[in-house]
């Protein structure tokens, strides 16, 4: 039996539902050809799509976990996993057609430093005429659940006898950066179930719902993203040799921001 970490379930839970920006990703695909570079894949969200539909995919992330889970659920599937960091990777290839970067992990680099050193890694992959394609959120809601605002609906994912309950708590604007917190818990499904049972059965009767049976300690997971414009992004492209073109959007849904992806022609 194969046994997934907690990362892997974490960032499946709160990243691998989203499916708004996968047309996105195929249509430019198809139009570039292959290979294919994702930056920051993670667990393989974007490159296992992508190269279900046939295409060859080289998956960049840092954590070895996520790249774990990525190469059991490839099967005979086109993609090569690198472990490396966005600001730094040789691949010792330059034959890329597209460079994705999905879901604001532009924004994971700190400042325009970072950015300028993974532009420059990018730029040095891609061939002549290749495209970096990179999603930036530019209109993150801020939200405390800590002064009564009202907490987006909590994620959940049951995995064996054990529920892993991600919530949102709060999106703060910070200087230069965004700050989002979720709460992490894993209960016994089965007491989660007994006790949603008996809150039922108590709130039905006139009585008031309890807290779940044998309540965990609480993680706390903070994700800090850098606050960027696409004006400031093709800028920071240009002082490396890219060639903005017209940027293109991803529409936002009930449970996600919109993304501006902003796109560098090599």
């Amino acid at each position: 039996m194969v046994v997934i970490s907690a990362d892997v379930i974490w960032h499946d839970l709160e990243c691998g539902s989203y499916r708004a920006d996968l047309p996105l990703w195929r249509e430019l695909a198809a139009r570039e050809g292959d290979p294919i570079l994702d930056v920051g894949a993670g667990s393989g969200r974007v490159a296992l799509d992508l190269a279900g539909a046939g295409h060859r995919v080289t998956a960049l992330d840092l954590d070895p976990d996520l790249l774990g889970a990525l190469r059991e659920r490839s099967g005979e599937l086109s993609v090569e996993t690198v472990c490396a960091d966005a600001r730094s990777f040789e691949l010792g290839r330059q034959d890329f057609a597209l460079c994705l970067v999905p879901m604001q992990t532009i924004q994971l680099l700190a400042d325009a430093s970072e950015r300028g050193t993974f532009l420059s890694c990018a730029r040095a992959h891609l061939r002549s005429g290749g495209r970096l394609a990179c999603a930036i959120a530019t209109e993150l809601e801020p939200f405390d659940s800590a002064d009564g605002s009202q907490a987006p609906t909590p994620e959940t994912a049951r995995v064996g006898g054990a529920l892993y309950i991600s919530q949102a708590e709060s999106v703060r604007v910070l200087p230069g950066r965004v700050s989002i917190e979720r709460s992490r818990r894993i209960v016994s499904a089965d007491a989660h179930e007994a006790s949603d049972r008996s809150s039922a059965t108590e709130t039905g009767s006139g009585g008031s719902a309890q807290e779940p049976i044998g309540t965990p300690d609480i993680e706390r997971n903070v994700v800090e993203l850098a606050l960027l414009s696409p004006d400031e992004l093709e800028c920071e492209g240009s002082e490396v040799g890219f060639r903005p073109e017209p940027a293109l959007a991803i529409e936002p849904t009930e449970e996600h921001v919109g993304s501006v992806v902003v796109m560098l022609r090599a």
